[in-house]
């Protein structure tokens, strides 16, 4: 499911649930790609915002189908198990594409290629008596061989793995993708007052009232409480953090994975990356969580219209860019 809200100007609206009056929010409630998401849509033809719906819920279950490791039969889980993809979906060579271009620009920082390190992970942590300190040296020395970006190569007739027994997440950068392609639909569509959440926001133009979008940023270690608020006007953003999932309850193994070393480094408490689109703020702050602040005050400067707003472990704020 999707979670949808359109306010819509009319008589009355049909939803999953419930009939409601056009000055209503109408809301659709559930999950895409492991998160909780919601679109926010004004349109003054409600059945053309029913239209919109139902195609916004068409394309993310297409995405899924192409990025979901939840999925035995999606298209990442078939190449992960065999190696390769023939004529692959247009959208997988973009995602991919995209997330070695930002392999590159963050120095490794960000790479698509660190799956086999969340299962190593997973299976020491879920084992009898796990040893606290994580896997040992030797088996992480040995999993590192199957990381690298170098071992994925991506043409728009063929994606493969290079090495034997080694696997592609998207769980760093799909949000951010299925969030633009549902704000592109829209945008297409005329919209031009629409807030996107897929786990990563979105926003085309302003609130009804002119207005910025005010969006608030969770605290990872208060659940219901904010870290601080921004407003959005045709931007986007996306926030990483290692306390999103934890192997062990001392938090020192996430799912930030370093691939130079398969550790998870606690830089910083949360990073939360502005951008022009959700892609490049899902990738980017995936990167930055695992970077130091010169580097990130680097790769913003040579972005255009990118900022990166870092918390650290003692709540202090630091912001990179404009």
């Amino acid at each position: 499911m999707i979670a949808i809200t359109a306010t819509v100007l009319g008589s009355a609206f049909v939803s999953g649930a419930r009939i409601v009056r056009a000055e209503e929010a109408v809301r659709w409630h559930g999950s895409a790609l492991g998160a909780q998401v919601s679109i926010e849509v004004y349109h003054p033809d409600r059945a053309e915002a029913a239209r919109l719906v139902g195609i916004c819920l068409l394309d993310v279950r297409q995405l899924e189908q192409q990025f979901s490791l939840y999925r035995q039969d999606s298209a990442i889980s078939t190449l992960n198990r065999t190696g390769i993809l023939v004529a692959p979906d247009p959208d997988m060579v973009a995602l991919l594409e995209a997330s070695l271009a930002f392999a590159d620009l963050t120095g490794g920082a960000f790479d698509p290629t660190v799956q086999p390190l969340w299962q190593l992970y997973a299976d020491h942590f879920s084992s009898e008596r796990p040893d606290p300190n994580g896997p040992s040296r030797e088996k992480l020395a040995e999993v590192l061989t199957r990381v690298g970006r170098r071992g994925l190569l991506v043409r728009s007739d063929r994606i493969a793995l290079t090495h034997r027994g080694a696997a592609v997440t998207l769980n760093g950068i799909a949000q951010g993708f299925a969030t633009d392609k549902v704000v592109d639909k829209l945008r297409k569509a005329g919209l031009s007052t629409t807030l996107v959440d897929m786990g990563e926001i979105r926003a085309i133009g302003s609130r009804p009232d002119g207005r910025p979008w005010r969006i608030g940023l969770g605290d990872p270690d208060r659940p219901g409480a904010l870290t601080e608020t921004i407003d959005l006007v045709d931007r986007a953003i996306a926030t990483t953090s290692g306390a999103g999932f934890r192997f062990d309850a001392a938090g020192r193994f996430t799912h930030l994975f370093d691939p130079m070393t398969g550790l998870s480094p606690s830089l910083h408490r949360t990073v939360s990356v502005v951008a022009p689109t959700a892609t490049e703020a899902d990738a980017l702050s995936t990167a930055f969580s695992l970077m130091a602040i010169p580097q990130i005050r680097d790769i913003v400067a040579s972005r255009p219209n990118v900022q990166a707003r870092l918390i650290d472990t003692d709540g202090r704020l630091t912001v990179c860019g404009a």
